[in-house]
């Protein structure tokens, strides 16, 4: 969320993850977006002279670097088993901690259909997502094209649980897609610890 010593980018930006976690892309009001992040019209024009829709889309990009940085800390240690309980323990937490009213940024920004742009950025998280687990899977050992399958559907999986995780104010889904990925983890023996 925003702070003071944040200056009215910064503050627009980290007001639009949050407004777009809640409520996607198409709930996120500019008024309400001005009146959280206390910043002016004239402020948000100054720095994303498109409006919303370039605003939703660098905030997308830096929703989607924040989780970047997540997923290298997480793939830095362990193995690939230690890596899927982190990601889906990331949300079990954090879910039930907001009472299930913030998902991912990135889902949100993915389902905006009318902005081209929006889901362009989205596309490019998801993108550098699935290639940093598929580099890191690949240092486990795992041969390259199986590597980026592996890494696209864990990616796919956590994110689809997100979304009934939240949808059914439960985290079993994500219990679910961490026993299922873990299942899957040990029955490739070059994925397994």
């Amino acid at each position: 969320m925003a702070n003071r010593e944040q200056g009215p980018r910064e503050r627009l930006i980290d007001g639009t993850i949050a407004l777009v976690r809640e409520q996607g892309v198409h709930g996120t009001g500019l008024a309400e977006l001005l009146g959280r992040t206390n910043t002016s019209r004239n402020s948000l024009y100054q720095h994303f002279p498109a409006g919303k829709s370039e605003l939703v889309a660098a905030a997308t990009v830096v929703a989607g670097d924040r989780l970047s940085g997540i997923i290298d800390k997480i793939t830095s240690t362990g193995g690939p088993e230690d890596w899927v309980v982190a990601l889906t323990s990331y949300w079990r937490r954090g879910l039930p901690a907001t009472s299930y009213g913030m998902g991912c940024p990135i889902v949100g920004a993915a389902l905006a259909g009318s902005e081209p742009d929006v889901q362009t950025a989205a596309a490019g998280a998801f993108t550098a997502w699935i290639a940093q687990l598929e580099g890191a899977f690949i240092r486990e050992g795992i041969a390259a094209d199986r590597a980026r399958s592996l890494a696209s559907f864990v990616i796919s999986s956590i994110e689809g649980a997100i979304i009934v995780a939240r949808a059914r104010k439960s985290t079993v889904p994500l219990d679910d897609a961490e026993a299922n990925l873990l299942a899957l983890l040990r029955s490739d023996p070059a994925a397994s610890d």
